[in-house]
């Protein structure tokens, strides 16, 4: 899952992003370490050498680093968390990519050898100036420049000048095999990148031109709100589904799916949260009951159908009851007025437990006081 670079910015169409840290523990006692797994691609996105970041680490928490670039390891020594190092790696952001004029992270560093500066340089608003070198990083940076991206391109074009002064046919062909597309047949170009542009106004209008529903489904930092507010929000996204069966069906499967992600916490809880989603108008039922008359394949295996239909039995019978039951005479109202539904969020299946109403206090006989 991607995030933005600059996490203070939550415009949703942020152009800048970079994927979450993975972050794998090695080892044990002493020789334990925590591999960076997808730091290249981290540092892809920042547009700076990976060894940096993994550095930044190493310095933050006065831990070694090791690196290993044909093998794609980068490795910080102790146990770190994922969560921990993703935090850290903001301040490698604020300190070593973003630009303090705009906060664009399209930026260059430029090393001085002699003088033993660092210059910062931002392709978006053209600011031009010098690091902060106090930082422990500094230091490393100076001894490790990174490439300067500049002189690859003026090789690459001069590379292609000479194919083209030399004519050769196979520096035309391999020409002609580098295009992706053709023109636009009208000469319009009507693909220009919108998304680009991160001023309100251009979010107001990207998001209105897009549906309530797709809204929902764009990256955000959800999943790092409380477990009541992330609940709130699963409600709404699936309140499209009141009154549509078709759309009930489409978030049975997709509870199938679910279950199948985590089996262990889920499939003894399926009544349960199939009574929840019942009980809030999110299923109809019979959308459930036909859904329970045939174990499908579509969305999950049929072996893990079964256990999650076998799982759903009980609050299916409880439905089929219910629905008899109501359709009875006016007769057994008196006996179902002493049948009740337990229902507890701890609960691992649904019950059925018939009531005893309590006896009233006889009342005590007439005295007769003749008898007295």
């Amino acid at each position: 899952m991607s995030v933005n670079v600059n996490r203070s910015v939550l415009d949703q169409f942020y152009r800048y992003k970079m994927p979450r840290i993975i972050a794998k523990v090695e080892g044990k006692g002493n020789g334990i370490k925590t591999v960076i797994v997808n730091m290249t691609d981290v540092a892809k996105s920042l547009n700076r050498p990976p060894t940096y970041p993994t550095k930044f680490f190493g310095c933050e928490l006065g831990a070694q680093t090791q690196f290993d670039a044909k093998n794609d390891r980068f490795i910080v020594n102790g146990s770190h968390e994922a969560s921990k190092l993703q935090d850290m790696l903001d301040g490698f952001i604020r300190k070593f990519v973003l630009c303090p004029e705009c906060d664009n992270p399209e930026t260059d560093l430029h090393i001085n050898a002699k003088k033993q500066t660092i210059g910062n340089s931002c392709k978006a608003c053209g600011y031009r100036g010098m690091l902060d070198t106090r930082h422990k990083l500094c230091t490393f940076i100076l001894r490790n420049p990174p490439e300067d991206t500049g002189s690859v391109k003026k090789k690459e074009k001069k590379s292609k000048k000479k194919d083209k002064e030399n004519g050769s046919s196979d520096g035309e062909a391999s020409n002609h095999n580098d295009i992706d597309a053709p023109d636009a047949v009208d000469g319009d170009d009507d693909d220009q990148d919108w998304g680009e542009e991160t001023t309100e106004e251009a979010q107001q209008r990207r998001m209105e031109e897009i549906s309530a529903h797709a809204k929902n489904l764009t990256l955000s930092e959800d999943l790092e709100k409380p477990l009541e507010e992330r609940v709130n929000l699963f409600y709404n996204f699936v309140k499209f589904t009141h009154n549509n069966k078709k759309a009930q069906k489409y978030l049975l499967g997709g509870f199938e799916c679910l279950v199948k992600l985590h089996q262990a916490q889920l499939l003894p809880r399926v009544p349960i949260v199939l009574k929840d989603l019942y009980d809030a108008d999110l299923l109809e039922e019979d959308v459930i009951l036909a859904w329970a008359e045939k174990v499908s394949k579509k969305y999950v295996s049929k072996e893990l159908a079964k256990e999650i239909h076998a799982k759903a039995a009980p609050f299916v019978k409880w439905l089929k009851e219910a629905e008899e039951e109501s359709e009875g005479s006016g007769a057994d109202e008196e006996e179902d007025d002493n049948v009740e539904v337990v229902y507890s969020s701890s609960a691992r299946e649904l019950k059925v437990e018939t009531v005893t109403p309590e006896k009233p206090a006889e009342e005590e006989d007439d005295l007769d006081i003749d008898a007295i």
